[in-house]
Parts: structure tokens; sequence; C-alpha cells
């Protein structure tokens, strides 16, 4: 962790929320609109980690049909594990 990287230290299976850079061109589209930010936020599943990045399968509550996407570590500002999903049950 003291290079900078504690999303190295996050291991399969854990949910995390990570916020990573926008590329220019998804920075564009942001800020055409109105949004204007240059951060995103994903919530997912750990399916690996290496050197380059990590690779999640999306777990956002409002996400209906997760899919699997790759982080670079160059794009990563901040990264930490969240607790389980909350299965909500039928009264």
């Amino acid at each position: 962790m003291a290079d900078g990287t504690p999303w190295r230290d996050l291991a399969a299976g854990a949910r995390v929320v990570v916020r990573r850079r926008l590329d220019a061109a998804e920075a564009a589209a942001a800020q055409a609109e109105g949004r204007g930010s240059v951060w995103t936020d994903v919530i997912g599943v750990v399916l690996s980690v290496d050197d380059a990045g990590l690779t999640l399968r999306t777990d956002a509550p409002r996400d209906p049909s997760p899919r699997e996407i790759r982080v670079e570590g160059p794009t990563i500002e901040a990264a930490k594990q969240i607790p389980p999903r909350t299965v909500r049950r039928a009264r």
C-alpha cells in the first residue's frame, strides 16, 4: 500500500467500490450532458487483480444485468471493500 495502490490488496470475491478517472471521450460526454465530472464510481465484485488493474463484475443495486468490466490501474483514484449486498426478503 505504500506505493499508493491499495487496490492491489483487494481479494477476488470482495465487493468493492472503485472511483476511477473518466477517459477523454467519457469526460467530454459527461460535460455535454451537463454532469461535468471527471470521475465515476463502479460497484462490483473483484474477479481478478493484476499489476495493470482490476477486473470486476458489476454489482450495483440498480444494475439489472451485471457485466464484466476492466478498470486500469492508472485510472483508479480510490478503492475500498464494502459489505455484501443486502438480500431483500418478501413479506
